[in-house]
């Protein structure tokens, strides 16, 4: 099995455990993201697993890359699964860390974590607000996944940075019920004491930046935008991460792919401390 760069800590060791969830059901603009692990663990040899700017090395970090999930044909089941699969390492005092896979899987992570963290806050990353009621007459779609998370974990519980794109009626049930940060990233975050849920969606990025995912727009933050946001997150309280939305059909030259695993190291290299 193709693990991510230099993550081959035992389970019983591992403090973070990298899951791929290869969904892709409910993509409807450039479908692929079901090849998103894989690309990701692909382009990460290609990265040195040394961070000289955090003086870190992943080879000395308890990481255990478990492979992907097998997920049923039915869009249902293939939640339960994951939600099983996150609600086993988190009952295990380990931290889920899910390669996309549609943004859609974000739902039964949050599921299975509010079980052992009921104060659990969604930290949302991410050009879209994804906070639609139904999307092409679905209700589980990666176009509602923040309402739906809304509906799991109640009011305060939802944060929100990086949207630049709405539609109208969606930006009016959100005001009220989302905390927003703005379009740029912040200069900080939130004083909460509440164990947080990471979410990090490709497309938050500039496509000149990071082209191969599924629903690009324009007008995103730069690699170093999103690296310098990474350090505002209090890691000490964060319980799960996903990354989310690459999609490598429309990421011809595999930059998209290293972008993403890039990402994935500097988020390993700060959680897994």
């Amino acid at each position: 099995m193709l693990h991510f760069l230099s993550t081959k800590t035992p389970y019983e060791s591992a403090r973070v455990i990298l899951v791929g969830c290869p969904l892709d059901m409910t993509s409807s603009f450039r479908p692929g993201t079901r090849f998103g692990p894989n690309a990701i663990r692909e382009a990460s040899w290609n990265l040195e697993s040394y961070s000289h700017t955090l003086d870190k090395d992943l080879e000395e970090l308890p990481i255990c890359d478990l492979g992907d999930i097998s997920l049923p044909l039915s869009l249902e089941e293939a939640l339960r699964e994951i939600e099983g699969s996150v609600s086993k390492i988190s009952s295990n005092k380990k931290i889920p860390f899910l390669l996309g896979g549609e943004h859609l899987l974000s739902l039964p992570a949050v599921r299975a974590l509010k079980a052992f963290y009921p104060d659990l806050v969604f930290l949302q990353v991410d050009a879209h607000s994804d906070f639609r009621e139904s999307y092409l007459n679905a209700s589980l779609s990666h176009a509602t996944v923040a309402r739906r998370i809304f509906e799991e974990l109640g009011e305060g519980k939802l944060i929100q940075v990086g949207v630049r794109s709405w539609d109208k009626k969606e930006r009016e049930q959100a005001l009220g019920k989302v905390k927003f940060l703005g379009e740029t990233p912040p200069g900080s975050l939130p004083d909460t004491r509440s164990c947080l849920y990471l979410s990090l969606d490709l497309d938050v990025l500039d496509p000149s930046v990071c082209p191969g995912v599924s629903t690009p727009e324009p007008g995103g933050w730069s690699f170093k935008e999103l690296v310098s946001f990474l350090d505002l997150i209090p890691w000490e309280r964060v319980v799960g991460v996903d990354l989310v939305e690459l999609s490598p059909p429309y990421d011809p030259g595999g930059i998209s792919a290293l972008v993403a695993a890039k990402v994935v190291k500097e988020v390993l290299l700060r959680i897994a401390n």
